[in-house]
């Protein structure tokens, strides 16, 4: 077989299999994973064990996040106070996607289907019809601890 047939072949072979992890990727909602989280609000419950954070050396910015067990914690503002932070599930209550901060925007997304969030973990935009559960922020000695 000559160099240039097998390049071929490999390309054509490598384009079904790319093809095909797009096509099953795609699936219904059926396929989406379950949330771990979907009590929304500000119960109870979840996972915030070893949640604390040195702001000497982590989230010194606006913007700045970090997952802690079932939060994502988000830098606000400058000051290393409480109201200067904020802390909600990481779970989008939609379909249990992990969510990210967006700072231009100033909103938490849902990459799976774009479901919004407020800085409050209040609903901004569906599919998610749940608010997020919003955790406690406390500070002592330039050390965040989420509960």
């Amino acid at each position: 077989m000559e160099r240039g047939e097998f390049l071929s072949k490999l390309g054509i072979g490598m384009a079904i299999v790319c093809a095909g992890c797009a096509i099953s990727s795609c699936g219904s909602k059926g396929n989406d994973p379950a949330p771990s989280n979907n009590n929304g609000g500000n119960n109870g419950g979840g996972n915030t064990s070893g949640t604390s954070i040195n702001l000497v050396s982590e989230l010194a910015n606006i913007g700045d996040s970090k997952i802690l067990g079932d939060a994502i914690v988000v830098r606000l503002a400058t000051g290393n106070i409480p109201a200067s932070f904020t802390a909600v599930q990481v779970a989008c209550t939609h379909q249990g996607t992990s969510i990210g901060y967006n700072l231009a925007q100033g909103i938490f997304i849902c990459p799976n289907h774009g479901s919004e969030f407020s800085t409050s973990g209040a609903v901004v935009l569906g599919p998610a019809t749940a608010n997020l559960k919003v955790y406690t922020v406390a500070i002592n000695n330039n050390v965040l601890t989420v509960s």
